[in-house]
């Protein structure tokens, strides 16, 4: 099986509809909400699995909005519509198959299962056991 059929299989896009739906979040530049996901993929999912798996899917513009920060200043934001979302979470569904189990141990960021609070007791073990340096990178 291709890859690319892997990600618009039936399953795995109705996980990723799924997972979205679980993650709430605002809509995006269309105003498609996320209690919208099933009847726009009941009507629209075939299309839309051809024409990613064809490369001729075009994602919409993302909506910038911004919010404050602790500071006063505000940092931009991008929302991509909720379809969107639902594709990049597909791939990411099964790319994290694939990477995840090379990444290190003690990585937390963006990780399935793994979150900052994860990352925090870590660090306070690691204080607990007498270390004094924390480092924190961010590699791009």
């Amino acid at each position: 099986m291709r890859f690319i059929e892997k990600i618009t299989s039936h399953q795995n896009m109705r996980q990723a509809i799924e997972q979205v739906k679980k993650n709430k979040g605002a809509p995006g530049i269309d105003e498609m909400t996320v209690d919208e996901l099933d009847h726009y993929f009941y009507q629209h999912g075939r299309d839309l699995v051809q024409e990613v798996r064809s490369m001729t899917y075009q994602p919409k513009a993302v909506k910038r909005v911004y919010i404050p920060k602790p500071d006063g200043k505000q940092r931009p934001l991008g929302i991509p519509s909720v379809v969107d979302r639902v594709v990049q979470q597909a791939a990411a569904q099964q790319l994290s198959g694939i990477f995840d189990a090379h990444f290190s141990g003690n990585s937390y960021g963006f990780r399935p299962k793994r979150n900052a609070h994860q990352a925090i007791e870590k660090v306070l073990g690691y204080l607990n056991e007498g270390y004094e340096w924390v480092i924190d990178m961010d590699i791009e």
